[in-house]
């Protein structure tokens, strides 16, 4: 199955999307230049009602970049992010871009090891950081090279009056100004200076020079199919050219016209995208937020009404439902794009019928861009799949232990993907990257999916989260539907333990309903009418909750270390 311009799912597409769009020449750095001159009054970005305009905003990263320059950054340097959502945020990655730098996006929330082991592989040595994250850096230990720390205060990019609101000597302001700054002194080795010192300095140079298309952009740290986090090392291009599909997979987007809601972390691969880059191809209002709140968001629906929300099929629930209780509509909302897990047929009639817009489901991995299948935003979509290729995106179903078989339409197999946006391998990790990038240009997912006759595809697994139990594989999503749809199971999880004598039994952990009793005869006996016997659970356990990711995925490596730890 490869592609080209009559490939058998371009039949699928959408009214005016094209089979391939032009490989975009230039850097990111152009996106918002080119935004500037052409949507300069127009608002780029707000925050909790603060306005930036495009002309300012870009502005503001020529400053920042000299800042940076006077720390040292030139061409080629990581600099490392550890940010929310927010104004300075979005002036950061540009910044660091428009010196030729590399940006490294870190969650804010990452515990010190994991800080630790991101800053000790990627050598950064100046790190913009949100203040309340900032001890951590400071205090990573003495070999890891970051040397200078800028240190940003959320509530400085906010209106005066809601500064002003936020030092009221009363017992709510102090908590919400606790959860978005703090007063705690650093203390340590590592030269701090703050973001309004760095923003303070004259624009930079135009003569200056900056990236090309061919430069590394950022390096974004994912499990990818094994092991430890790695850096997905992404060019310019790779995401030049994934904002460009994204506009061209939209039929009526309107240039300068469009508000984007940023309720995806930008630190992720999806917010990266949808928020940071692609939002600026379209002059679009960005409108951001430190956290996803139902009540935050559908405060600002007032006054900044949404065209387009990229977001998790959780968020849109509860979105839909808090819109309901508050009497706020969200007629708005044209286009909703949802990814990172599955979209349950339930949410998608919901969010429709809340906004009268369409919700569709996509694919993508972080060494992708991220994006590579979406379904169309028409009525060729799929509910329940993940679409067909974006343009200029190949796809091939192989036989996950001989990538030279392909499988035949309907049959399971692992997805490979080829096209501009994959990325160019994992940053000084030569092993890792021949495992699962080809010399000729092959990206193996790790993902088993099964693609019909009209080129719709359906995830079915993780390759490394199959159970091997008996000679057996097991897909631990099918087992979770299954026990999902039981009216006293409000979650599940489910994965491989391994035995004493070799192999793995089937084991799920799930969330109980309030109210609703919890037997696990009951549940097995209810998995019998669906599953085979070797895909029934040998053990089923109770667990409060089940952790996720930030953007909503169930941990599932979590959950198993969880009940290993448990049993010992």
């Amino acid at each position: 199955m490869t592609f080209d311009s009559t490939a058998p799912w371009v039949r699928n597409y959408s009214a005016g999307v094209p089979a391939a769009v032009d490989l975009p020449e230039g850097s990111l750095v152009n996106l918002v230049e080119d935004a500037a001159k052409q949507y300069g009054r127009n608002v780029a970005l707000e925050f909790f009602g603060a306005e930036t305009s495009y002309r300012q905003l870009g502005e503001s990263i020529q400053r920042a970049a000299e800042g940076l320059r006077r720390l040292g950054v030139v061409a080629g340097d990581r600099v490392a992010l550890v940010l929310p959502n927010c104004q300075q945020h979005v002036v950061a990655f540009y910044a660091v871009l428009r010196l030729g730098a590399i940006v490294v996006e870190h969650n804010p929330l990452y515990t010190d090891r994991e800080l630790r082991h991101q800053f000790e592989d990627h050598g950064a040595t100046v790190a913009i950081v949100w203040d309340k994250a900032a001890q951590r850096v400071q205090d990573l230990p003495a070999d890891v090279p970051v040397s200078r720390i800028v240190t940003v205060d959320l509530t400085r990019a906010m209106p005066w009056t809601k500064r002003t609101a936020l030092r009221l000597p009363v017992k709510k302001a102090r908590q919400a100004r606790a959860a978005l700054t703090t007063t705690a002194k650093l203390s340590g080795n590592r030269s701090v200076t703050s973001w309004d010192h760095l923003v303070s300095n004259r624009p930079l140079a135009a003569t200056h020079p900056g990236p090309v298309a061919t430069d590394v952009a950022a390096l974004q740290y994912t499990s990818g199919t094994t092991g430890h986090p790695k850096g997905a090392v992404l060019t310019h291009r790779n995401l030049l050219v994934n904002a460009a599909q994204g506009r061209a997979w939209v039929p009526g987007l309107q240039d300068g016209k469009e508000v984007i809601y940023a309720v995806l972390p930008m630190f992720h691969a999806y917010g990266l995208t949808l928020c940071l880059t692609f939002a600026m191809s379209i002059g679009a209002k960005l409108v951001l937020f430190p956290k996803f709140d139902e009540d935050l968001v559908l405060d600002a629906v007032r006054s900044s009404p949404p065209t387009f929300l990229p977001a998790v099929p959780p968020i849109y629930e509860r979105l839909a439902k808090r819109a309901v209780e508050r009497g706020i509509s969200l007629k708005s909302v044209r286009f909703a794009f949802s990814g990172a897990m599955n979209l349950p047929p339930a949410t998608i009639e919901l969010w429709e019928s809340v906004t009268g817009g369409y919700l569709v489901e996509g694919y993508g991995l972080t060494e992708t861009s991220p994006i590579s299948l979406g379904n169309p935003i028409g009525p060729t979509r799929k509910p329940g799949t993940v679409g067909v290729p974006f343009p200029n995106t190949e796809i091939r179903v192989v036989d996950p232990d001989d990538p030279a078989r392909d499988r035949a339409p309907g049959e399971t197999g692992e997805l490979l993907i080829r096209g501009p946006q994959v990325f160019q391998g994992y940053w000084r990790n030569i092993e890792d990257t021949r495992a699962v990038l080809t010399a000729d240009g092959w990206f193996k997912t790790g993902d088993i999916v099964r693609v019909d006759e009209d080129s719709f595809v359906t995830i079915v697994d993780r390759i490394k989260e199959i159970i091997v139990t008996g000679g057996f594989n097991v897909t631990p999503t099918e087992v979770e539907e299954a026990l999902l749809a039981h009216d006293s199971v409000a979650d599940a999880a489910v994965v491989g333990m391994p035995l004493p004598g070799g192999g793995e039994e089937v084991v799920a952990a799930v969330v109980v309903r309030d109210g609703q009793p919890f037997s696990v005869d009951v549940l097995k006996a209810f998995c019998r009418g669906s599953l085979a016997a070797y895909k029934i659970p040998r053990r089923i356990v109770e667990v409060d909750e089940l952790p996720r990711s930030l953007i909503g995925k169930v941990l599932r490596r979590q959950v198993r270390d969880q009940l290993i730890a448990g049993d010992s």
